[in-house]
């Protein structure tokens, strides 16, 4: 394989993990109004309907920004490791970890060193889960 089709495979996948993050974050939006309708609809509350949506979409945003952070990974590590797109990598890293911490705190009202180990999937799931059933 030369190193140009490696290139150009490296750089489909990052771009394939950007889409994927796209479909989350678009996906998972309409996933939250759902849920947050639904819980109206069987609560008549609005707080918590408006505490399904936030927490549900918070959840997304969580999922997206690790898929995103795995499609610079692929374009940096493996199509371009210059020590200017490493730099670049790490502030990205940096900001999207801050975003997520904030993110956590604002969805659970801990800091996430307080309680156990969470990702956006198990933020959603709890969501899901908070919402009123049949």
């Amino acid at each position: 394989m030369s190193e140009s089709t490696f290139t150009q495979g490296m750089l489909l996948a990052a771009q394939f993990f950007e889409v994927t993050a796209a479909l989350i974050l678009i996906v998972g939006l309409v996933l939250a109004f759902v849920l947050a309708v639904r819980t109206y609809r069987r609560t008549d509350d609005g707080a918590a309907s408006y505490r399904v949506l936030r927490q549900s979409f918070g959840g997304v945003i969580l999922l997206g920004l690790e898929v995103l952070v795995a499609g610079d990974l692929i374009r940096t590590v493996a199509v371009s490791p210059t020590i200017e797109n490493v730099t670049v990598l790490g502030l990205i890293v940096l900001i999207r970890t801050f975003l997520s911490f904030s993110l956590e705190i604002e969805i659970d009202g801990v800091p996430p060193w307080r309680r156990g180990l969470i990702s956006g999937a198990s933020v959603i799931r709890n969501a899901a889960r908070e919402a009123p059933s049949q």
